[in-house]
């Protein structure tokens, strides 16, 4: 089961939340929780509350166990931008994008692993195996 939890509208620019979501991408919530919390960025505080949100919906809504919960997929996209202007030389005014950030972060189970099956040997390794024990 997926758990998607999304933060829009982050007056952080996405450029900047990238460096902060590689980090914790593919790790168990834990870790990611550990990481984020030790993190110096602006954009991992931000992260650390849509991720603390996102396993309290795990457990609320989904009776989910958070210690098997990882993160399977996280994005940063571009948001819109305010626009504001800043005053130069000769009566001239600059443009300035005050960028946003859409953020989205899936959690997903860890499936407990199998253990393989035990291959069956074949006659010419059983043979070659005898032969050389002698």
């Amino acid at each position: 089961m997926d758990v998607i939890a999304k933060a829009r509208f982050i007056r952080v620019a996405p450029r900047k939340v990238r460096l902060v979501v590689d980090t914790v991408r593919g790790l168990s919530v834990a870790t990611a929780e550990f990481k984020l919390q030790h993190i110096n960025k602006a954009a991992a505080l931000p992260i650390l509350k849509l991720l603390r949100s996102a396993m309290a919906n795990a457990e609320h809504n989904f009776k989910l166990d958070k210690t098997t919960l990882y993160i399977s997929k996280i994005t940063a996209d571009q948001g819109p931008a305010l626009k504001r202007y800043r005053p130069r030389a000769f009566g001239r005014a600059s443009l300035i994008k005050k960028q946003m950030t859409h953020i989205t972060i899936i959690l997903s189970e860890k499936q407990p692993e199998k253990p393989a099956k035990k291959e069956k040997k074949s006659v010419k390794e059983k043979t070659v195996k005898q032969v050389s024990k002698k």
